[in-house]
């Protein structure tokens, strides 16, 4: 799993990545009420806008983390946005991107310094 500076995460599976917000991107936005996803097949460049996660304190955008084209969303969170509360880093995926270039990957962080980047919030 990668993360980036904006809270996003990325886990990736051959060439495709399930991506989804942290879960201190969770908790720093409080209940979570909607989650507006990206169409399937729309074509992303690493930070692009790509979804919105709404909570009773505000709106925030998802960012692409890396480039690819959107293969498959996460219909529950229509029914159940708390899923990103409850699991932001499993059931609580967003979006899941058919990779455009596996080096964008080397840009990102892995968990120790992502947790390391935590620490000087």
């Amino acid at each position: 799993m990668k993360f980036t500076k904006d809270h996003e995460w990325v886990n990736i599976t051959g060439n495709e990545a399930f991506v989804g917000i942290t879960a201190y991107a969770a908790e720093a936005l409080g209940d979570v009420v909607f989650v507006e996803v990206p169409e399937v097949g729309k074509v992303l460049k690493t930070g692009d806008s790509f979804a919105v996660v709404e909570s009773v304190k505000a709106a925030s955008d998802v960012y692409a983390p890396v480039s690819g084209e959107v293969i498959e969303v996460n219909t529950e969170l229509s029914g159940a946005p708390e899923t990103i509360n409850a699991v932001p880093e499993a059931g609580g995926w967003i979006a899941k991107i058919r990779l455009a270039d596996a080096s964008e990957l080397d840009a990102l962080m892995d968990r120790a310094a992502y947790e390391a980047y935590l620490a000087t919030l």
